[in-house]
């Protein structure tokens, strides 16, 4: 079998005990035999047979691809994931990514089924040796160019996190040479050098609580989180309880006229942008500052076209 075959196998595994727990081998095996056709459209020579060995052995690769453990309970005479990562936001999307991955790869032509934004790679090429430099503690260099400037230079940064938003990603490192922590897209990042100093672990907590309360990869610079209450029109507020805007986001009123969300924030140039793109539908309750920067924002839109 290919591997992109088994792959397929091992997230049909996970996506049939994601959604129930204690499955017994023979519903596994229900599974498997309703599948077949889907896995054979990435092998033409597959033949499938799918047995307690091959089960075991697919658990084995499961654990050292994705890391989860996958056990049996004889009091519930059923396989299921031993973890708490059924509600792992993490697990959950690197299943998506597989999915993804597998999904477009079975496609010959994609544009009858497909179709896919036309925008320029993400960076993600430099991933795998972001993370390696991060672990190790490696400083890095490279070549980066930020929109405020001309052209780009090179920068020698200690790395500290990657960080998606927005369906980009980021690092966030320690400047060496301003001694700040900024953040840099990886869209953006060329010549990537992993070099051999080393630098002291900063403390990670404090950083991931600093960033915790941030929307978006603006730095809050010294600022602190504010409470910001939030009323949406009824239709708006279902997006909004979908994809809740933050982690943070908890629901004050859900009725019939509004859905109102209280968050904690930094308010920063990106809510400021996130908020303003809501237009009507969004009225917010507090913090004044916040409300003086969102109605001073739709002001001068108007202005733009009240000559």
């Amino acid at each position: 079998m290919s591997k992109q075959g088994y792959l397929s196998r091992y997230l049909l595994i996970l996506n049939k005990l994601k959604a129930k727990s204690f499955i017994s081998f023979e519903e596994l095996q229900n599974y498997f035999d309703n599948r077949v056709s889907f896995l054979q459209m990435q092998d033409d020579n597959l033949k499938m047979g799918f047995s307690k060995r091959t089960l075991q052995r697919d658990i084995k690769e499961i654990r050292n691809i994705f890391g989860v453990d996958i056990e049996y309970s004889k009091t519930e005479k059923g396989y299921f994931i031993s973890q708490s990562v059924a509600e792992n936001l993490s697990f959950y999307r690197m299943t998506e990514a597989f999915e993804l991955f597998n999904s477009l790869n079975i496609a010959h032509d994609l544009k009858p089924y497909v179709h896919l934004e036309n925008r320029k790679p993400q960076g993600t090429e430099n991933l795998y040796g972001l993370i390696h430099a991060i672990k190790n503690k490696f400083q890095i260099k490279f070549s980066y160019q930020a929109f405020a400037e001309d052209e780009s230079r090179i920068r020698s940064v200690e790395p500290y996190i990657l960080k998606e938003f927005k369906n980009r990603w980021y690092i966030l490192a320690k400047d060496l040479k301003e001694g700040l922590i900024k953040s840099f897209a990886l869209d953006r990042l060329l010549n990537l050098e992993i070099t051999k100093k080393t630098f002291a672990s900063p403390n990670h907590t404090e950083i991931e609580e600093t960033y915790r309360y941030c929307f978006g990869i603006i730095s809050p610079n010294g600022k602190s989180p504010e409470e910001i209450v939030l009323s949406f029109e009824p239709y708006q507020g279902k997006y909004i309880k979908l994809l809740p805007l933050h982690d943070t986001q908890q629901i004050l009123i859900d009725s019939a006229n509004e859905l109102q969300v209280k968050l904690k924030l930094y308010i920063t140039y990106d809510l400021v942008m996130e908020l303003l793109s809501f237009g009507e539908t969004l009225k917010v309750i507090k913090p004044k500052s916040l409300i003086k920067e969102i109605r001073d924002a739709h002001e001068k839109a108007y202005k733009n076209y009240n000559h």
